[in-house]
């Protein structure tokens, strides 16, 4: 699925108006009828009070849509209209029309601070003040009225974007968005949902298509992909009956120090969990029986020294490498690291420890495998990048470091980035359960045994982190969020491929409908 940006999205309406000939205006009773069909179908005629905040431009037309067709339907509706300037949108002021010829109780115009509305816990608020055209926050008494709502314990609704909250760019005053509980965004969901200093604001949302058309839609180039089942599914490359280990590739784990062999431990199972034929785990000697006890399954090759890596030396040509889980930033490993990425052939993970060690040197900059994967945690990619000012930012230079470098560089959170070059991939799995020791040194290992097995490094990247996501999904699902560990999402990684392709329980009425 697409992500755009608000300018594309508005010359996406422009096209669409203009090849099927329909007007701005039908658009706009479509997308509110859109928004009517998910709140009917859910308040089934319930008498709660609705407040509906309107702006004066075409969100807040989107606003007097869904006002009037409630109305029409018997629902208990008060409007308000934002009437902070004489510039009205030609749509807004046909609609405004339009539901006052509905209703006696013609919409509040409110002119300042005195006309906010007592606002109830059991109440339901509509946001339609302001849309994704907004670019600047909202000023005088608008910020107020923001404030007003969000202090209610109503349950908001926002229509398309919440009001305050821009489509794809920084946050300029977060007294002035509107909190939403749930978003009924237009067409695509908006990057800004996916970004930790702006997601907080839409945690929920439902995609409403308002037939925007398909062919422009198609041809645009995204300012970011969103990765859910459906494209996952894609990625997916099943296995042929006379396949064997070998046909699924040999893992090199390189990784450990002493009192962090439990992240060579992690890393290797996960890339035996995730499909690879076979995983040589490179450690220092003091680990070579809690290896060799742990994960019977791996091979081991040890250091000369006991407590650290000095010198990666193998006598196979591994298919896939990862490299950094708990390995140290002493001066010895910052050579050996060096060296493997000098003549190491096979695609590789750095993730960890190496990342510091590249910080702490950046001549080994000059030495990066390229198309190798990247695997930071957000203090590790601050000290890789350097300092950002707002997720936009942290984006920018991510992708100036992902084209220098000629590499693929993860920025993980709740909903990962991943980033080649100027393109950038959103994963929708995982939740805060997974935010726990060892959960980074699985995610390498993940996307080592992906490498291993023929997947390309971005794909892998990519396919990694959202069978990652989903294996943490289901383990959540029976431990809940705080018993989820590091070793759980790894053993649930055979369920994530499993659920690729689980088809959705019919409901029980419709069961019973084939039944008879």
């Amino acid at each position: 699925m697409k992500i755009f940006s608000a300018k594309q999205l508005s010359e996406a309406d422009k096209v669409t108006t203009e090849k099927h000939d329909i007007s701005s205006l039908d658009l706009m009773e479509h997308a509110g009828t859109q928004v009517f069909n998910w709140l009917h179908q859910r308040l089934q005629g319930a008498t709660v009070p609705i407040h509906i905040f309107c702006g004066i431009g075409n969100n807040g037309g989107d606003g007097l849509v869904v006002g009037r067709l409630l109305i029409e339907k018997g629902y208990n509706v008060h409007i308000y209209i934002a009437n902070f300037t004489d510039k009205r949108s030609k749509c807004f002021l046909i609609n405004y029309d339009r539901i006052k010829d509905t209703t006696k109780d013609w919409p509040l115009l409110m002119t300042s601070e005195k006309d906010f509305p007592e606002l109830n816990d059991q109440d339901i608020i509509i946001d339609a003040l302001f849309g994704i055209g907004l670019n600047r926050p909202p000023e005088g008494w608008l910020k107020p009225l923001i404030q007003h709502i969000n202090a209610s314990k109503a349950f908001t609704l926002a229509i398309d974007i919440p009001s305050g909250l821009y489509a794809n760019q920084a946050l300029e005053d977060a007294e002035s968005v509107i909190k939403a509980n749930h978003t009924l965004t237009f067409q695509a969901p908006k990057l800004s949902f996916f970004l930790p200093e702006t997601g907080k604001f839409a945690p929920f949302f439902d995609i409403i298509d308002i037939g925007l058309d398909a062919e422009h839609l198609h041809k645009t180039e995204p300012l970011a992909q969103l990765i859910g089942k459906q494209q996952a599914q894609q990625f997916y490359k099943p296995r042929q009956a006379f396949d064997h280990k070998g046909t699924y590739g040999h893992s090199l784990i390189v990784a450990g120090s002493y009192g962090k062999i439990g992240a060579a431990i992690l890393s290797a199972k996960a890339a035996f969990r995730i499909g690879a034929g076979m995983v040589t785990v490179f450690i220092p000697e003091c680990g070579y029986n809690i290896v060799q006890t742990a994960l019977p399954e791996a091979m081991t090759i040890t250091d000369k020294e006991d407590d650290l890596i000095t010198d990666i030396t193998y006598n196979f040509e591994p298919s896939s490498i990862g490299v950094g889980m708990g390995i140290g930033t002493k001066p010895e490993t910052v050579s050996a690291l060096e060296q493997l990425f000098k003549t190491a052939k096979a695609p590789m993970v750095i993730d960890a420890d190496a990342l510091n060690c590249i910080s702490e040197n950046k001549n080994l900059l000059k030495t990066l495998p390229k198309n190798a994967v990247l695997t930071p945690h957000p203090g590790e990619l601050k000290r890789l990048i350097g300092e950002w000012t707002d997720d936009y930012d942290k984006l920018k230079k991510a992708k100036t470091f992902s084209k220098k470098y000629e590499v693929v560089l993860l920025i993980k959170g709740a909903h990962t980035n991943v980033v080649f070059n100027d393109n950038l991939y959103i994963n929708t799995t995982g939740n805060p359960g997974m935010a726990t020791a060892g959960s980074g040194d699985a995610l390498s290992g993940i996307i080592t045994g992906l490498l291993s097995q023929g997947y390309d490094p971005l794909l892998a990247a990519v396919f990694g982190v959202y069978l990652h996501g989903t294996a943490g999904s289901i383990a959540s699902q029976t431990q809940g969020y705080e018993a989820v560990m590091a070793s759980t999402i790894i053993d649930t990684l055979g369920s994530a491929y499993m659920s690729l392709f689980e088809q959705p329980e019919k409901d029980t009425s419709e069961k019973e409908k084939k039944s008879k």
